[in-house]
């Protein structure tokens, strides 16, 4: 077995155990209070690990963006890279969000639900101010790149990281001591992430027995027949993109599959796409993807591709419209996709931020955003699907690019420089050990 099967045969057992020990805390303390208290204590390890997380993801994604960038060599193999990488994003996007609205539409999920609707105004404590056109354009710039670090704006640290790629491919030999120094962040930034994620295992049973804790199973009944039927539209759109992705990479969509088990089942039980960026990254260069195309297309993927939570976007929104009887015309429906086709486009780095975008586009048009309270108590449950969506989405994105660009290794050359990777990885162990 290898190293990598056995941390995620590791990271199984983590999730299984946090099921048990979170349904045994909220059995054991009856009292909402009580347990809730507990479990936040349980979700520490959890909860220090994705801060773990978000510490090295920024200057993560700078490093290899930038590296990545500059070793492309000319802004020609970068707009043209970005250019095919967008295609690939747009498509996704509509195809995610009209999958959404055709299912909720065939499967009616909120059509006689049997629960008490919250009154018409209740608050939902969501700031849904924040997601118009014209702040989305001006968000993507920063104003200053030390606080879209500190902040972790992943849109505005992508945005500087192509400026300063671009600028360094077009010095050429001046910058070559300074894309050196970044390179080398790059390399301490992987090798960190290594020692991050030995904590995996238990973050994961860590956030599964806070989230069994605090609600416990018998909420998933209540909501079986909502959550099987977004879990039957995520499969289809797994579905889908898998064939897409079949299209061009052909029976080694499978491969890559197989590889991004691992980041899939840490996105899912954290319920965070940003922890399984590094595994991700590692994977797909594994698979034969050139570094320098998996560390460009990858972050913005984290901007522009978040498939599971756009699908979510217009099943949760037509989902409440239902619930409260009220009809939308195709015209209506169309016009909701178009907005929503924008303005899902600002939720990197945004807490919740599908919640958010709903929020909006219920009050836009005059749905009830006291609705959302009917989910509110499964969203994490929901949340741990769209992450892994979004894991699996963006991961066959960069695949599909550097097969367009060439820059794809074959499966024999794969394989050697996986196994070299390996190879590399086990002498560095031995030295650190």
């Amino acid at each position: 077995m290898t190293k990598k099967t056995s941390q995620t045969v590791w990271i199984l057992i983590g999730l299984v155990l946090g099921i048990i020990a979170g349904y045994m805390i909220f059995t054991s303390f009856p009292d909402k209070a009580s347990a809730v208290k507990i479990a936040g204590y349980v979700s520490i390890i959890s909860d220090i690990f994705l801060r773990l997380i978000k510490m090295l993801i920024g200057p993560l994604v700078f490093s290899t963006l930038v590296i990545g960038i500059a070793h492309m060599g000319d802004s020609g193999a970068v707009g043209r890279v970005f250019l095919k990488a967008m295609a690939w994003f747009i498509t996704a996007s509509i195809v995610s969000l009209t999958l959404g609205l055709v299912l909720a539409n065939l499967m009616e999920p909120g059509v006689n639900i049997n629960l008490p609707l919250p009154p018409v105004g209740t608050a939902t404590g969501l700031s849904a101010d924040h997601f118009t056109i014209r702040d989305f354009i001006q968000h993507m710039v920063p104003r200053s790149f030390f606080e879209a670090m500190a902040t972790n704006e992943i849109l505005q640290i992508v945005v500087f990281s192509l400026l300063v790629g671009t600028a360094a491919a077009a010095l050429g030999e001046r910058a070559r001591t300074l894309v050196s120094a970044i390179d080398g962040l790059a390399s301490i930034m992987l090798k960190m992430t290594g020692y991050v994620m030995k904590l995996a295992p238990f973050a994961v049973f860590s956030a599964m027995a806070s989230t069994v804790a605090t609600n416990g199973l018998a909420i998933l009944a209540k909501f079986a027949l909502f959550m099987l039927e977004f879990y039957v539209a995520l499969g289809l759109l797994w579905v889908i993109l898998i064939a897409a992705g079949g299209f061009f990479l052909g029976k080694r969509v499978f491969r890559l599959l197989g590889l991004i088990k691992e980041p899939f089942l840490l996105s899912f039980a954290t319920a965070s796409s940003e922890a399984a960026y590094p595994k991700l990254l590692d994977a797909l260069e594994r698979f034969g993807v050139n570094r320098k195309i998996g560390s460009f297309v990858l972050p913005l993927g984290y901007s522009f591709n978040l498939d599971g939570s756009m699908m979510y976007c217009t099943f949760a929104t037509l989902f409440v419209a239902q619930a409260y009887d009220i009809h939308l015309s195709l015209a209506t429906e169309i016009t909701m996709l178009a907005i929503l086709m924008l303005s899902s486009k600002g939720m990197a780095g945004v807490p919740r931020a599908s919640l958010v975008v709903i929020a909006a586009t219920l009050n836009q048009f005059n749905i009830p955003e006291a609705g959302l309270l009917l989910i509110l108590g499964v969203d994490t449950f929901l949340d741990m699907g769209r992450s892994a969506t979004n894991a699996v989405g963006n991961s066959l994105s960069a695949a599909v690019v550097a097969k367009w660009e060439g820059e794809l290794l074959d499966e024999d050359a794969a394989l050697a420089h996986a196994a070299e990777m390996d190879l590399i990885a086990g002498r560095a162990a031995r030295q650190t050990g």
